[in-house]
C-alpha cells in the first residue's frame, strides 16, 4: 500500500525576514569568516534611529555613512528597554569595549547582511576613520582595471543560525504515517486456467465460512483536520414586541350578590331526606379519624427539611473545597517579607490586618542588622475593595510576630517585637478613613477587581504610616521573640504612669514636650519606654535553673470577657463614650475603680519550643522560707509533640477542651483531665505549622503544613485522619484565621511564607452545623475521656499486678534457696555413705578385709 500522505494546510505562512539572534548566553556573531572579526552586524530600528540621532538619510548620509554612540547612552538604552534594545545582542562586546565612543556604520549594500554594523575595536575604528594611505603603484594598478569588470570572490561559509525555517520545511515534507501492510496470495499451480463455476450456498452451514465485518474506528487511518472552511451569514436581530392599549376612561361600577338559601320548608324535607342521612354516616368515621390524627402528629412539621439536614450532614461531598476568594500580596516592599500573624478587624467587613517579618535567620539578622534598621517594620491593613494599595501601615520598632485588637477598644492595637518589646496603637484618628473604604455587604457588592495599569490615578494613593504611641522598655522586656500576645498575658503590663522619684523642673518638661512628634497620639504617650511588667512568671524546669521557652498560651478569657462587659455597661451609664477619654483615668491610677473577680480560674496552657504542653498557674504564692511570692509548680506537664508548638486554642464551643498543634501531630486536651490527650493524631507526611478551630462547627478544625497543603478535621466523620487536605500554595503556611460575615457566607485567611495572603470562602458543608453536631461531639469527647479513666484504672491495675508478682518471685527465690541448702546436705550424705561401701568393696576384693559368719568385718594384716 502507498504511504499516506499526511493532509497540510494549502495556505503557507510567510518567512520571516531574516535577522540575527542573540541572547546573554550565545557570543555575538561577527564577520571573522569574512576576514573582519571586528565587524558585528546589527538590525536598527526607526524607534532606535531616532534615539541615538542615527536616522538614515537625514543623520546618516552617503558623504557621512557612520555615527559615533557614547557608550553611557547604549547602557542606559539597555537598562531602560532590556532585551528589546537592539544593542542586546552586543552587550557583552560594549561592555568589553575600552573606549568611550563606538563607530556605528550604515551598511547601505547589505555587505555584511544587516543595515547597521558595529565596529568592536579601537584599531578598527580608527583605520575606519583614517584609512592607511595607498601606495602609487595600487592608483596606477586601478586605473587599468575597467570598471565594468567582473572580479569573482569565493563564497565563504557562515555559521548556521536558526530562524525557524526547519519547522516549516519538515511541515511541507511527506512522511509515512501509517504502518505498510504486505499482502501475499497463493494458489496452486495446477488450478491456473481451470474453469469456474459460481453457486450459492448458506454461509452459516458451511464452517468459517460467514465472517461478520463490522466498522471500528483505527486511529493509524484517523485524519486531523488542519484547515476548515467556515461560512457565515448577517441576518438582521429580529425581536417581538406587543404593546397593551390601556384604558384613558376608567368607569366605577360595584355588584352586589346575595347567596341562594333554602327556605324552612325545604331545610326541613332536606333534613328528613335519607341521602343526606346516609352521607353522614358514610362520613363521620373519616372525619373522626382524620380529627384522631390531628390530635396525635403535627401535620404541618416540614419532613424534607430534616431529611435534607441528615445528608448534608452524613456524606454530602457536593461542596467540600475552599474557593478562592481574593489574595493580597505587598508589591512595593523591597525585601522579601513573610507573614507572621493575621487579625481580622472585629467590626469592619473586608478590613484584615497582617504584620510582616523579613524572611532571614538568626545569624543573617545579626549580619544585616544594619540595614535592617533602615527598612520599617509594618503591619499592613487590607481591605477588599483594593486588593493592590494597603490602607493603613502601623510603624514599629522591630518586626512584629503578634498583635491583637482590644475586646473592648478595636482602635487600641497591641503587638509583640521580635527583640521582646510590646508596641501599643491608637488608630483612633483614622476610624473615619477605614470605615469609609470598606467593601459590600454582600457577594454581589463586591469590588471590581482590575489590573494595576486600569486603576484611575486617584485610587493610586499612598498609604497612610501611623507611629506607634507607646513602647516597652527593652531593660524590662521578653529575653526572646514574642510569639503570642493576649490582653491578660504571660506578662501583666501595667498602664498606668509611674511616680518620678524626684520632681522635675518646668524647664524639662518643656523639653520633653518639645521632643513628641506631632503625629504621635498622646493615648498612652506616658508609657513610652518606661513601660514596665506588672508580674513576671518564670517556668522553671524542675530543680534546674533552666527555664521553658514558650511559644503559645491560651487563657480561660470568657469568664474574664463578660466581668468587662458588665463594667463597661455600668460606666456607660455615668459618661458618654465620644464624650470622654476612655484612659483618662490611667494617670491617676486606677486602684479605686477596681474590683476582685469571683471564681476567675488562674490556670492556662502554655506551648514551649521543645514541643511541650505545659497547664500550670499564673497565680503567685509566697515562698515559707524567703517570704517572696514565687511562681507555683506546673500542675502537669506533657511531651506529645515532636516539634515546636504553633498553635494553643481554645474551642469556642467548650470551655475547657483545648488544640494544640506542633511537630508532626495535633492533639486535643481537657482542662480536668490530666492523664493525656483525648485525641492525639499519627506522623503527618509533613510538619504542621498553624490551626484553627472552626467558629460554627463544634467537630471541625483547619490545620497548616509546611508544603502549602490545609488539612480539614471533621470528627463527625474521622477521628483518626483529615477528611480532605487542599492545596493552597506552594510554600509554608504560617497562619489561619477564619472570619464570619454573615450566616450563609463565611471566610478563612491563609498566610504563607512568601507574603502573600489568601482570602478563601467556606463551603456550606463546612460551615452549616447539623442539628445534632453539639450532642454528637460531646458524647465523643466523654467517651475519651471514660476510655482515658478506663486506661488509667487498668495501668494501676497491671502496676498492682506488677508488684504482686514481684512480690511472688522473691518469695519463691528465698524457697528455692532455702530448699536447696538441705538437698545438698542430704545429697552429700549419700554420698558419704555410697564412698563407704566402695571403700569395703574394694578392700573385700583385695583380701584387706574377710567377712566372718556373724556378717562383721575383719582386718587382716
Amino acid at each position: 500500500m502507498a504511504p499516506k500522505r499526511k493532509k497540510k494546510s494549502s495556505r503557507r505562512k510567510k518567512s520571516p525576514k531574516p535577522i540575527l539572534a542573540a541572547s546573554e548566553d550565545m557570543e555575538p556573531v561577527n564577520m571573522e569568516s569574512m576576514g573582519h572579526p571586528e565587524i558585528y552586524p546589527l538590525v536598527l530600528t526607526t524607534k532606535t534611529q531616532e534615539i541615538f540621532n542615527c536616522r538614515i538619510d537625514e543623520d546618516i548620509t552617503d558623504e557621512q555613512p557612520y555615527k559615533l554612540i557614547n557608550k553611557e547612552d547604549i547602557f542606559e538604552d539597555l537598562r531602560n528597554r532590556a532585551a528589546v534594545s537592539d544593542f542586546h545582542p552586543v552587550k557583552k562586546i560594549v561592555q568589553e569595549y575600552p573606549g568611550n565612543e563606538l563607530l556605528l556604520v550604515y551598511d547601505k549594500d547589505f555587505k555584511y547582511g544587516l543595515n547597521f554594523y558595529l565596529i568592536g575595536t579601537e584599531e578598527g575604528k580608527e583605520n575606519y576613520l583614517n584609512p592607511p594611505e595607498v601606495s602609487e603603484e595600487q592608483e596606477e594598478y586601478k586605473e587599468y582595471i575597467p570598471e565594468d569588470v567582473y572580479i569573482y570572490k569565493p563564497p565563504v561559509s557562515k555559521p548556521w543560525v536558526s530562524l525557524g525555517s526547519e519547522k516549516e520545511i519538515e511541515e511541507e515534507s511527506v512522511t509515512e504515517s501509517t504502518k505498510q501492510i504486505t499482502y501475499m496470495i497463493s494458489r496452486k499451480r495446477s488450478e491456473f486456467g481451470a474453469p469456474i463455476k459460481f453457486s450459492d450456498q448458506n454461509a452459516s452451514s458451511v464452517k468459517d465460512a460467514y465472517i461478520e465485518c463490522t466498522a471500528y474506528p483505527d486511529k493509524n487511518f484517523t485524519l486531523k483536520q488542519l484547515e476548515k472552511d467556515v461560512g457565515m451569514q448577517v441576518i438582521p436581530q429580529i425581536k417581538d414586541i406587543s404593546t397593551q392599549t390601556k384604558w384613558t376612561y376608567p368607569k366605577n361600577a360595584t355588584t352586589q350578590y346575595y347567596p341562594r338559601e333554602f327556605s324552612e320548608e325545604e331545610k326541613e324535607t332536606l333534613k328528613q331526606s335519607k341521602p343526606l342521612v346516609d352521607f353522614l354516616n358514610n362520613a363521620s368515621i373519616s372525619v373522626e379519624i382524620a380529627l384522631q390524627q390531628n390530635e396525635i402528629t403535627n401535620t404541618f412539621i416540614d419532613d424534607w427539611k430534616h431529611l435534607a439536614e441528615e445528608e448534608g450532614t452524613f456524606g454530602d461531598k457536593t461542596d467540600t473545597h475552599l474557593k478562592e476568594y481574593q489574595s493580597f500580596t505587598d508589591l512595593h516592599s523591597p525585601t522579601e517579607k513573610m507573614i507572621t500573624c493575621v487579625s481580622w478587624h472585629p467590626t469592619i467587613y473586608g478590613l484584615i490586618a497582617v504584620s510582616v517579618a523579613v524572611r532571614l535567620s538568626f545569624e543573617d539578622r545579626v549580619h544585616f542588622s544594619g540595614k535592617l534598621l533602615l527598612q520599617p517594620s509594618l503591619i499592613l491593613f487590607w481591605s477588599f475593595s483594593d486588593p493592590i494599595h494597603p490602607q493603613l501601615m502601623l510603624e514599629s520598632p522591630d518586626d512584629i510576630f503578634c498583635f491583637k485588637f482590644c475586646p473592648s477598644d478595636p482602635n487600641i492595637i497591641a503587638g509583640g517585637c521580635i527583640n521582646g518589646q510590646i508596641v501599643m496603637w491608637d488608630i483612633t484618628a483614622h476610624a473615619d478613613r477605614i470605615e469609609n473604604i470598606k467593601g459590600g455587604g454582600s457577594r454581589s457588592k463586591k469590588a471590581t477587581l482590575k489590573p494595576m495599569f486600569l486603576l484611575e490615578p486617584e485610587s493610586n494613593k499612598e498609604a497612610m504610616y501611623i507611629r506607634h504611641c507607646a513602647v516597652s522598655s527593652i531593660e524590662n522586656g521578653h529575653k526572646r521573640v514574642i510569639t503570642d500576645i493576649h490582653w491578660l498575658t504571660i506578662c501583666f503590663w501595667d498602664i498606668r504612669p509611674q511616680k518620678p522619684l524626684t520632681p522635675q523642673t518646668t524647664e524639662k518638661k518643656k523639653e520633653e514636650s518639645i521632643e513628641i512628634p506631632f503625629d504621635v497620639p498622646s493615648t498612652f504617650l506616658h508609657l513610652d519606654l518606661s513601660w514596665k511588667p506588672l508580674t513576671k512568671l518564670r517556668l522553671s524546669k524542675g530543680e534546674t535553673s533552666l527555664d521553658h521557652c514558650p511559644t503559645k498560651i491560651s487563657l480561660n478569657e470568657d469568664h474574664l470577657l463578660c466581668k468587662t462587659q458588665d463594667k463597661m455597661l455600668a460606666q456607660s451609664k455615668t459618661a458618654k463614650a465620644e464624650e470622654m477619654n476612655p484612659y483618662h483615668n490611667l494617670e491617676s491610677g486606677v486602684a479605686n475603680l477596681l474590683k476582685p473577680i469571683d471564681d476567675f480560674c488562674t490556670k492556662f496552657f502554655v506551648g514551649t519550643e521543645e514541643g511541650e504542653v505545659i497547664y500550670t498557674d499564673w497565680k503567685m504564692e509566697r515562698d515559707p522560707e524567703t517570704g517572696r511570692f514565687m511562681p507555683k509548680k506546673p500542675v502537669n506537664l506533657h511531651t506529645i509533640h515532636d516539634g515546636i508548638v504553633h498553635t494553643i486554642q481554645r474551642s469556642p464551643f467548650y470551655d475547657d477542651i483545648i488544640l494544640t498543634v506542633g511537630g508532626w501531630n495535633v492533639a486535643i486536651w481537657k482542662e480536668s483531665v490530666m492523664t493525656g490527650p483525648l485525641l492525639q493524631s499519627c506522623c503527618a507526611p509533613k510538619r504542621y505549622t498553624s490551626g484553627h478551630w472552626s467558629l460554627t462547627r463544634p467537630g471541625v478544625f483547619y490545620i497548616g503544613r509546611e508544603d502549602g497543603y490545609i488539612d480539614i478535621w471533621d470528627l463527625l466523620e474521622k477521628t483518626h485522619e483529615p477528611a480532605q487536605s487542599q492545596n493552597i500554595c506552594i510554600t509554608m503556611i504560617t497562619c489561619i484565621k477564619p472570619w464570619i460575615f454573615s450566616p450563609k457566607q463565611q471566610f478563612i485567611a491563609i498566610a504563607d511564607y512568601y507574603g502573600t495572603l489568601h482570602i478563601l470562602e467556606i463551603p456550606w458543608t463546612l460551615s452549616r452545623p447539623s442539628a445534632n453536631e453539639m450532642t454528637s461531639i460531646n458524647h465523643y469527647f466523654e467517651r475519651e475521656v471514660k476510655h482515658l479513666e478506663y486506661v488509667e484504672q487498668r495501668k494501676k491495675i497491671r502496676e498492682q499486678e506488677k508488684k504482686e508478682m514481684e512480690q511472688e518471685m522473691a518469695k519463691k527465690k528465698v524457697k528455692i534457696y532455702q530448699k536447696s541448702k538441705e538437698q545438698m546436705e542430704a545429697e552429700l550424705k549419700m554420698d558419704y555413705e555410697s564412698y563407704l561401701e566402695l571403700e569395703k568393696t574394694v578392700l573385700i576384693n583385695l583380701g584387706l578385709i574377710k567377712v566372718t559368719e556373724k556378717g562383721s568385718y575383719l582386718d587382716v594384716m
